[in-house]
């Protein structure tokens, strides 16, 4: 992982882009202290998406199910 300086990504930028392009990471300073990060550009997260979705579904099998009343005697409960 490279570190460039924000004058230097500023005057430099479709180098930088180019070295994106090609699968590199470039982390941009400012004062020596990391503030951004160019990395490639990935089309589709659909997978760890779709993943959380499936975590979420699980869990939600192992809950009891919940009434409305229950919801509302809840919300109500911090109001006494």
């Amino acid at each position: 992982m490279r570190e460039v300086g924000a004058f230097e990504a500023k005057n430099h930028l479709s180098a930088l882009l180019d070295e994106a392009a090609a699968g590199a990471t470039v982390v941009i300073t400012k004062r020596g202290k990391p503030v951004a990060k160019l990395v490639p550009f990935a089309e589709s997260d659909a997978d760890t998406v779709a993943d959380a979705f499936d975590a979420m579904r699980a869990i939600r099998k192992t809950l009891k199910p919940v009434s409305t009343e229950e919801i509302l005697a809840w919300k109500n409960e911090g109001r006494r």
